[in-house]
């Protein structure tokens, strides 16, 4: 079993390489966003509990949040590992994640980061932004704090996976088959 948590800023093309990677290795690709978009349309316990928070302008707090995350995982009980892609973004949730993973006799595997220049980053998602019809893409005041929260709140995961030796930096920058090509130097030495 395989799991692979994959983070970076906004921008860097997790989104992207995580289509590839759920591919080539077969895995299950369990997004956040895709999951709190999932229990929020479908009306779930869950999706009630979590529009509450939302509904007040206030995060959903990790416990409702890792619950979800666990629902999906029990989904799945016979994948090759899974693909987190925008979980843990906090070190109290990848704490939670490897104690939920314990349970199942399971662990994470390796992290990877795409790393990349905020000014490339700030560009690149103005330009998706023309497209994307989202407003935090379009505002570059808004995607600065969401650098400033990724650097206030995710960044400290660095550690956190370095002091289990699963952190592993790739170069985000490039075409995206390059980054791909060097995604893939490492799942492939796992």
């Amino acid at each position: 079993m395989v799991n692979i948590v994959l983070f970076g800023k906004p921008g860097a093309g997790k989104g992207t390489q995580a289509e590839f990677l759920k591919e080539k290795y077969n895995l299950t690709h369990i997004s956040t966003g895709d999951v709190f978009r999932y229990n929020l349309k479908n009306g779930t316990e869950l999706g009630k509990q979590a529009q509450v928070f939302i509904d007040k302008g206030e995060l959903v707090p990790d416990a409702l949040t890792i619950k979800m995350l666990q629902d999906e995982v029990e989904k799945n009980p016979d994948t090759k590992g899974f693909l987190f892609d925008g979980f843990p973004r906090t070190v109290a949730q990848a704490d939670a994640l490897d104690e939920f993973l314990k349970t199942k006799g399971w662990e994470v595997t390796a992290t990877v980061a795409l790393e990349a220049d905020d000014e490339v980053l700030v560009q690149r998602l103005l330009e998706r932004g023309k497209t994307s019809g989202r407003a935090d893409d379009q505002d570059e005041n808004l995607i600065r704090n969401r650098y400033q929260e990724y650097n206030e709140k995710t960044a400290p995961l660095i550690e956190y996976y370095k002091g289990q030796d699963k952190f592993f930096a790739v170069n985000g920058i490039g075409e995206i088959s390059e980054v791909t090509q060097r995604l893939s130097l490492i799942i492939d030495k796992l």
